[in-house]
């Protein structure tokens, strides 16, 4: 049984092509086409409330029957931080005044949820067959649940020891993501710990410039991933299109996981000022930034981040930065500019058209007849 087939013994699809959970891109409309397409749709869920996660997967069991993919977070929302919050607004506040804004009328906020039983109970009564973790996987109890029901669990690592660590811990199957990816990096051991999971909340022994230094690109993290590890393994970072298909697969893949390419799809809530990048030549020149959550994240540079640097310190921890940014690109977006969005994407936009989710889907899936 080669590593393709392995993976269809878990994930029983007619591809072994996932689309990436892309939160504030897409909703339950892409998963949907995906997965009737033949691959696995997801669906991100770190930002849905628990009525709007419910809503969601009442849409995708009611418009498919194929197999599909939650997926969630699992940082821990670190306490409030007044100093660092009042920093972080320091920081921006030459924007606010060019805005008009008033940063005292902006409530801080997390943004974004990690899984919890809440969302595990919601979960429960749909049976999702498969659930997909970002920054580790949950605490064992947690996981246990999923598990429960037969769920296939994936996680993202970015890392060899990260890889080793997720599968000693429960993942059925481990996407190995590529620094080239877009959106924000799975990583959840630091390079000091040794490979010992230190149950991050979002902040790190250093900086995040220094922790970049142990990320690599699909290429080569995909082969030692692959050596390390018994569980099938998913390539991510860089895939846009047969060629980059074909070679992940040489490479020891059991499947791939695509993002960039589906944002321009109708099926895809990617803003106006998004999509406007993504087709424009700004879109080859893009960057890891903490400014817009607290977390590396990859996404087209704009000028915020050349303005005050992609990975500056001012941000505060993951996912606490989002709150007093978000009335800026609420502002610049109300008048067509991107100047404070997280534009995210890939460095590799060559496979992003603005077509339906099932032909990206199947244009990717021509040379995975196998």
């Amino acid at each position: 049984m080669n590593a393709a087939s392995t993976l269809r013994h878990l994930i029983p699809t007619r591809w072994p092509l996932i689309q990436a959970p892309m939160a504030g891109v897409q909703g339950s409309a892409m998963a949907v086409a995906v997965s009737n397409a033949g691959g696995l749709g997801s669906l991100p869920c770190a930002m849905l409330t628990l009525d709007a996660l419910r809503a969601e997967l009442q849409a995708i069991t009611a418009q498919t029957s194929q197999p599909y993919n939650v997926n969630f977070f699992c940082h821990t929302v670190p306490a409030h931080d007044a100093a660092k919050e009042a920093a972080w607004r320091a920081a921006l506040a030459p924007f606010y005044a060019e805005h008009g804004i008033d940063p005292a009328a902006i409530a801080a906020g997390a943004g974004r949820a990690p899984f919890s039983h809440e969302a595990a109970d919601v979960l429960e009564a749909f049976k999702p067959p498969v659930v997909s973790f970002h920054f580790g996987l949950p605490a064992p109890d947690l996981l246990a649940r999923v598990k429960a029901w037969g769920a296939v669990v994936l996680s993202s690592a970015t890392t060899v020891a990260e890889a080793r660590w997720l599968q000693a811990h429960g993942a059925d199957a481990i996407i190995a993501q590529g620094v080239e990816a877009g959106g924000h990096r799975g990583m959840f051991l630091p390079a000091n710990t040794l490979g010992e999971h230190a149950g991050l909340s979002g902040t790190w022994p250093t900086d995040w410039a220094t922790e970049l230094l142990t990320q690599q690109g699909t290429f080569t993290l995909l082969p030692q991933i692959v050596a390390a590890v018994q569980c099938p393994v998913i390539a991510a970072g860089g895939i846009a299109d047969t060629a980059g298909v074909r070679a992940t697969m040489a490479l020891g893949a059991a499947g791939v996981q695509v993002g960039t390419a589906y944002l321009l799809c109708p099926e895809a809530t990617t803003s106006a000022v998004h999509r406007a990048a993504l087709q424009s030549p700004a879109a080859q020149h893009t960057a890891l930034t903490t400014l817009f959550t607290g977390r590396p994240a990859r996404g087209i540079v704009n000028r915020v981040m050349r303005e005050l640097g992609p990975l500056s310190h001012a941000a505060p921890p993951f996912p606490t930065a989002t709150a007093a940014i978000a009335p800026l690109r609420a502002a610049a977006e109300k008048m067509g500019v991107r100047d404070f969005s997280p534009l995210w994407s890939g460095q590799n936009t060559a496979g992003c058209r603005a077509v339906g989710a099932a032909q990206i889907t199947l244009n990717l899936a021509e040379v995975l007849s196998i």
